[in-house]
């Protein structure tokens, strides 16, 4: 019965890609991402519920609006997409587990932080912080059920750990690290902690790799300037997900790491 949890997670995730598509606009802008309905942004008409369909609806529309034939941003069915596949690729990692709410919440989190980092550069508190409050209501929610204080115990251990290294990092140079990716920090220390210890330190070596290859990438080919900051917080969000996807193959040679 795993595939009905996979199938059932991708669906949700269509859902939740939607409606990060909202928090993705409204919240870099300081709007409420509850109020007024979804509209055009270019002839303002609200979004009928049959043309919200996560992906379906874009398809359909053939990427315009159904009212003034503006286009419509290829962003919206990437954002389900992406969601809806990461939400399955967890459900199938982690099957049936009493932490797979924490996982997705953590996904749903880092999908809309990541793009907002890529168009902004910013890590909006208005998203940081409920994701990180959800995150560890229901990673202590998963330590209740399944009483394993000792993952909860480390996982906190590391989201101290990592919040205090990253505060260090921004006080030397705020220049190469905002204070958003510090106020980030401590979810995914959480997060991954609750995973075990090399899980962590996997997830903190793979965003600076990734980060690292991208930069030297860009600067190479003359996308941007040496002296151009990046959106760090997508190579976090990368390195977690990496760590997530592919821990226990990636750590197998150092079992030693995992407490």
């Amino acid at each position: 019965m795993l595939a009905v949890l996979i199938v059932g997670c991708g669906v949700l995730g269509l859902v939740i890609g939607s409606f990060l598509n909202v928090v993705i606009y409204r919240v870099p802008r300081g709007e409420s991402i509850v109020a007024p309905p979804s509209a055009c942004p270019s002839c303002h008409a609200p979004i009928l519920a049959r043309d919200n369909v996560p992906v379906l609806s874009w398809l359909v529309l053939r990427g315009r609006c159904r009212h003034c034939a503006a286009p419509i941003s290829i962003q919206y069915p990437l954002v389900e997409v992406t969601t809806g596949a990461l939400f399955a690729g967890a459900a199938a990692r982690l099957g049936y587990a009493w932490d797979l709410p924490a996982f997705l919440a953590l996904l749903g989190g880092l999908v809309a932080l990541a793009w907002i980092d890529v168009q902004r550069l910013i890590l909006p508190r208005r998203v940081v912080y409920p994701t990180l409050a959800l995150v560890s209501a229901l990673t202590l929610l998963a330590a209740v059920l399944t009483h394993e204080w000792h993952h909860l115990l480390v996982g906190v251990i590391c989201a101290a750990a990592w919040g205090l290294l990253f505060f260090a990092m921004n006080l030397a140079s705020p220049r190469i690290l905002g204070f958003g990716d510090v106020r980030l920090a401590p979810m995914l220390g959480l997060a991954l902690g609750w995973l075990g210890v090399g899980d962590v330190l996997l997830g903190f070596f793979a965003a600076n790799l990734i980060g690292a290859i991208v930069g030297i990438t860009l600067i190479a080919t003359k996308t941007i300037r040496r002296d151009q900051p990046v959106p760090y917080g997508v190579f976090l969000a990368a390195g977690t997900a990496l760590a997530l996807f592919a821990g226990p193959e990636l750590l197998a040679p150092f079992q030693g790491l995992h407490l």
